[in-house]
């Protein structure tokens, strides 16, 4: 097995890190040469790719792979790597067996804090969701085009070593929002990484929620996370009143609670399903700063 992780970040050296427990070769992208330089010291052959160009030693490297994961987001001009190897990715990846495309639980848009699935139709709100959207619908027809499995999989909100509320409280910049009746659903890291591993064994298809079990007000997390560094957490700000980023605000433009039952009903088991047992892993592994 070959995987190329077009978008090698945070989620995407996570599902590295999944496919290299098992033996598998991983290539990945990256932008800069000191994040490649990074990866390649975790056993990641890396390649600096800007969105612009397929040079010839990463198109090299494409036409070995036999699995295909795309997290990069997409620009106003669409999918990058549908832009530059849509039309022509199986002749460009002829060992293609698998493609999986990480989208966000952002497309589903808002649903006054009610239950989604998969099955239910996309309303996304903010223009990146939109985005989004697109390119979910051009990895699914590739695949179709191609005869080859094509997985998205809509995360909700990132977190694990290094990003999370333990973090954020030792840094100061954790904040308690109160908005009336808004719940987040969450993931962890390695769980995104477990998830596309488990889809890519299997060949499977489609549309998954990679989710956790536990959606709830963001300003629990907050006071979990305090209890547990046995801090004070934040004071209460009212969210109409708080100074946000217009990125930050929109977030809270969309409340949903969404639901994992499609990929569990596959066979796959979450190891951390819910936000309280996660963060207490982190402390108890003393791997909660990354």
């Amino acid at each position: 097995m070959q995987v190329m992780i077009f978008g090698c970040g945070y989620s995407g050296t996570a599902i590295a890190k999944a496919f290299m427990a098992d033996g598998a070769r991983v290539s990945g992208t990256t932008r800069s040469e000191d994040k490649a330089a990074a990866l390649r010291g975790q056993g990641i052959d890396a390649f600096v790719f800007d969105g612009d160009v397929l040079d010839e030693k990463l198109s090299e490297a494409m036409r070995g792979a036999t699995h295909l994961v795309q997290s990069i987001a997409p620009r106003d001009n669409g999918d990058a790597l549908i832009r530059l190897a849509g039309d022509r990715l199986k002749e460009m990846m002829p060992k293609l067996q698998w493609i999986g495309y990480l989208s966000t639980v952002g497309v589903y848009g808002d649903h006054k804090g009610n239950w989604v699935t998969e099955e239910m139709p996309c309303t996304p709100v903010s223009g990146r969701s939109k985005e989004r959207l697109e390119a979910e619908d051009g990895w699914m027809a590739i695949g179709a085009a191609i005869n080859v499995p094509a997985a998205v999989l809509r995360l909700s909100g990132i977190y694990g070593p290094g990003r999370n509320a333990l973090c954020n409280l030792e840094r100061g910049t954790a904040r308690r929002l109160i908005k009336k009746d808004q719940v987040f659903n969450r993931i962890r890291v390695e769980d995104i990484g477990a998830a596309t591993r488990f889809l890519a064994d299997r060949g499977l298809g489609g549309i998954y929620n990679v989710t956790d079990d536990l959606p709830g007000p963001p300003q629990d997390v907050i006071v979990e996370a305090a209890r547990l560094l046995g801090v004070e957490p934040p004071p209460e700000q009212p969210f109409e009143t708080a100074e946000l980023t217009p990125m930050a605000r929109s977030f809270y433009g969309e409340n949903k609670r969404v639901s994992n039952a499609k990929l569990k009903a596959a066979g796959f088991t979450f190891a951390f399903p819910t936000y309280p047992a996660s963060l207490a892993q982190l402390m108890q592994s003393n791997s909660w700063r990354g």
